[in-house]
């Protein structure tokens, strides 16, 4: 009988022992807006996967793709709030919280991938602006990949001259207003799991974003011309809630950043290698892929810089003068 109550004890104890070990596990929110077939998920699941065996299973990332928890502006709100743990969304996006985050949606700062990683790896004016998030609410900790924005639209668009009058889908920047104002087109601002709908039913004449998202989203469907104006750079910098970080050990927070940049190197390469791809079978689908001249695109948008100079000043200047050494140090 004795024995029987020291061996329960025993068991009790080892299982009370395992329920206080598997409850020392952190779960982390993520929160995105991509879809399940999207680049962003791929790298988010990557970076989950990394977290729980860089911290010894100290922390579980649990991911919520698909705008479950809120679109782009509400994940970053509560990101500051520290209603979530994660976030990774456009630079742009994070211009409500850090104001000249805006100029990084400046037009054509740069013309390829190899360029835009550097800018964002070595930009002295970017560091500054990315070390004024803490005060926020939140820290960036690695630049993930989105691409270059590009146009779907109902109608055929060769040049500014077929984008007039046209309503089209952004989210709300105000660089990015500019600049597609500036082309011409009438700017219309909603939240991407809307934008489908809007299309099919007329509400917008098409939307602008990188090829993987427009290709995840299957806006060809709706907006079967892809148009490749690649008129803005459009990275996703991955952050984490200020609260979240400094709950962190040394050693832990060490590991997070590891697992960022880790998630990062995968979310380049991903998005580059597949973007010929992913409008491949956009086009056997029935999409029709242009690829327009440039130049009277770019043309259209220089008032942009203007404006952004009489707004930002010197902020301008600065990041300017990083892309011109950028493209000129890597064609």
């Amino acid at each position: 009988m004795i024995r029987r109550l020291i061996r329960r004890g025993i068991v009790a104890a080892l299982a009370a022992t395992f329920v206080t070990a598997a409850g020392a596990q952190t779960v982390l929110r993520f929160s995105h807006t991509d879809q399940q077939a999207g680049a962003r998920q791929a790298a988010a699941q990557l970076f989950a996967k990394k977290v729980e065996a860089l911290t010894e299973g100290r922390y579980r990332v649990q991911v919520y793709c698909c705008s479950q928890l809120g679109n782009d502006p509400k994940n970053i709100e509560q990101l500051a709030l520290g209603g979530i743990d994660f976030t990774v969304s456009s630079t742009g996006s994070y211009a409500p919280h850090v104001g000249t985050l805006n100029l990084t949606m400046l037009p054509y700062l740069v013309d390829n991938y190899q360029q835009g990683w550097k800018l964002y790896d070595e930009s002295k004016w970017l560091a500054e602006q990315f070390a004024k998030a803490p005060a926020k609410g939140f820290r960036f900790l690695s630049t993930w990949e989105a691409g270059f924005r590009s146009m779907t639209t109902r109608e055929p668009l060769n040049g500014p001259a077929d984008a007039k009058g046209k309503k089209l889908r952004t989210f709300p920047n105000e660089m990015m207003r500019w600049t597609l104002e500036s082309m011409g087109f009438n700017v219309q601002i909603m939240p991407l799991p809307e934008v489908y709908l809007a299309i099919q039913q007329g509400t917008v004449s098409g939307q602008e974003n990188p090829v993987d998202t427009i290709y995840s989203n299957k806006f060809y469907e709706v907006a079967p011309n892809v148009t490749l104006t690649n008129h803005v750079y459009s990275p996703i910098p991955l952050a984490v809630s200020e609260k979240t970080w400094k709950k962190l050990s040394p050693a832990d927070q060490k590991a997070v950043m590891e697992a960022a940049k880790i998630a990062a190197a995968f979310s380049r390469d991903f998005i580059k290698n597949n973007d010929d791809n992913q409008l491949k079978e956009m086009t056997s689908r029935g999409a029709k892929v242009n690829r327009p001249a440039l130049e009277p695109f770019r043309q259209s948008v220089q008032p942009v810089y203007a404006k952004a100079q009489e707004k930002y000043g010197a902020d301008v200047d600065a990041l300017l003068k990083d892309a011109a050494a950028v493209r000129r140090s890597v064609k």
